[in-house]
């Protein structure tokens, strides 16, 4: 089994033991050190992986990090872990302390499910305040499984990964500002396209008037270029292999994914972004139902769309997950139902 494989697997795992842990200990043995042991580490030697590691900050005497990786007897890597009932926002200054008191060049805040990864970019021996690296177990993507991959212990190049963390860093917040952009462009975004394309005054009326058209023409001109990498991957060049075979029909997807289904998801991530953080509202389309998912799980469907019928439909879960229909008169219709979709998304939280 290759890395990815296991670090999926064991994904599966933390999906599946999560709901039943609440402490930070139990975080700890269940869901955060099995994930150092998959990197390679002996986690029962503190030699190597240090519990409670001693790391004095200032007349403070006694401050201890939960892990730390050691190098000839020097943190390399310092490990802070929260239970996983807890979000991470509000303890990332603990392990900022913590590292300004070592020789550690990097820092890893986690709640098991989440993992933040950090380093000194902006300034040596300080951590940054935003991390390079974010992984979530919830929601693995082969991107981020590949960067901690180079966290294993046999493959850990603390020089190579370090030149390559500011690129990661400011290409995920340079994503975030396009993510946001693509939910709800900015007037800032709007003027910044209006500045090539309209030769008429910029006043507020006008760019009201071209937001929505704007949001519109950049989730198709997302959808179209996600078909076309897939038609592209489906497609056969026959012209580069003369050699004439019986070559088996390869079966394509009746799925079409539509701009509308598409605008109807944002819609619903816009509505619920106050609720939960909108990277855990995902969608899976299938033959018969556009589906919008919690955390990309069929097993929490927030609600399902069906624009294909003459009637738009959309279709709210219970708590027993029956679905109720709704009929719409146009996809502004969903805006209605804003507190019906939040408390769908609490049941799961």
């Amino acid at each position: 089994m290759d890395f990815n494989d296991s670090i999926r697997q064991f994904a599966e795992r933390v999906s599946m033991l999560k709901e039943t842990i609440s402490t930070e200990e139990a975080t700890k043995m269940s869901l955060i050190v099995p994930l150092f042991q998959i990197l390679g580490y002996d986690v029962f030697n503190p030699i190597e992986f240090c519990p409670e590691y001693t790391a004095d900050v200032g007349i403070k005497k006694g401050e201890k990090v939960d892990y730390a990786i050691l190098e000839d007897n020097e943190p390399t890597i310092l490990i802070e872990c929260k239970s996983c009932t807890e979000q991470l926002d509000k303890h990332s200054s603990q392990l900022f302390r913590y590292f300004s008191a070592t020789t550690a060049k990097f820092g890893i805040l986690t709640n098991g499910i989440i993992y933040r990864f950090y380093t000194d970019l902006d300034e040596a021996n300080k951590m940054d305040l935003v991390p390079f690296l974010e992984l979530d177990m919830l929601s693995l993507k082969d991107s981020s499984m590949n960067e901690l991959k180079k966290f294993c212990k046999g493959s850990f190049d603390k020089d190579k990964i370090f030149s390559t963390a500011e690129e990661l860093k400011y290409s995920n917040l340079i994503k975030n500002v396009l993510l946001k952009e693509f939910d709800d462009p900015s007037e800032e975004f709007v003027r910044f396209l209006l500045a090539t394309i309209y030769d008429g005054q910029k006043n507020q009326r006008v760019i009201e008037k071209f937001t929505p058209l704007v949001k519109r023409a950049f989730s198709s001109f997302v959808n179209e270029i996600v078909n076309n990498k897939i038609s592209s991957a489906l497609s056969k060049d026959t012209n580069d292999d003369p050699i004439e075979e019986e070559i088996p029909d390869i079966p394509v997807s009746k799925i079409v994914t539509t701009e509308e289904e598409i605008e109807s998801f944002y819609i619903i991530r816009g509505l619920l972004a106050g609720t939960v953080p909108v990277e855990h509202i995902t969608y899976k389309d299938t033959e018969s139902y556009f589906g919008i998912l919690y955390r990309n799980n069929t097993r929490k469907p927030i609600c399902r769309i069906n624009l294909g019928t003459r009637n738009k439909q959309l279709l709210i879960p219970d708590e027993n997950k029956k679905f109720e229909r709704i009929y719409l008169e146009t996809l502004n219709d969903i805006y209605k139902y804003q507190s019906r979709l939040a408390e769908v998304v609490k049941r799961y939280m």
